[in-house]
């Protein structure tokens, strides 16, 4: 398997690649889990990146293609990989294109989940993370607050500043502006699947399963 997943923030693909990764035995490649793991260990990167991420603003081009760069000439991707938050940019697309070929990889399916942005608002709005651990809740699923402690540690529960309203709007507004090229291109090399990413996460998944498969449109 060789999928990149595409889409905004908060749309699934970090849920959906965990799910692909577990069951086709494939790595799943995040630029962000990649970048806030900088953050919290302190490199250079990392101090770089902090800013820009909470004020929800793209890393530059050059850092992320390095780093994915780096990931995929690495042996850890030899049976496949889930590509989750890249490319974001045209020139981010290209270079990925020359990375394909340098590999010799051909064989990848580009799926771009879609969503209404107030539906991206309000799922991110209800989104929790724990301060030890870094798992991931839902005040509305999981039934917990920003008062109630980690339900797996005891730690206490926060939102992160990168999905607070106000931040998601302005993360959006930059995805929109700076993805909109990529879905263009991808769409001119009939490379592109699109999904409805507004269903449950079992139909998402079936579909993507499906398209994974050669079995989906």
């Amino acid at each position: 398997m060789r999928l990149i997943l595409f889409g905004p923030p908060g749309v699934g693909k970090g849920t959906q690649a965990k799910l692909l990764s577990e069951e086709f035995g494939v790595p799943h490649i995040s630029t962000g889990d990649m970048l806030r793991d900088a953050v919290a260990s302190g490199t250079d990167l990392g101090g770089k990146a902090k800013a820009i991420i909470d004020a929800g603003q793209l890393v530059p081009d050059d850092v992320m293609i390095d780093a994915v760069k780096e990931v995929l000439n690495s042996p850890k991707v030899n049976r496949g990989f889930i590509l989750d938050g890249f490319p974001r940019t045209l020139e981010q697309a290209k270079a990925l294109a020359k990375i394909f070929d340098d590999l010799s990889i051909q064989d990848y399916k580009m799926v771009n989940l879609e969503i209404d942005d107030e539906e991206i608002i309000r799922r991110l709005g209800n989104r929790l993370v724990c301060e030890n651990d870094g798992k991931i809740y839902n005040m509305e699923v999981d039934g917990v607050t920003t008062d109630s402690p980690c339900p797996d540690c005891g730690g206490r529960l926060i939102q992160r500043d990168d999905d607070k309203e106000e931040t998601v709007r302005n993360r959006l507004k930059v995805y929109h502006s700076s993805t909109a090229p990529v879905l263009y291109y991808y769409k001119e090399g009939g490379d592109m699947y699109v999904v409805d990413g507004s269903g449950s996460i079992d139909i998402v998944n079936r579909e993507i399963k499906m398209i994974v498969k050669g079995t989906g449109v």
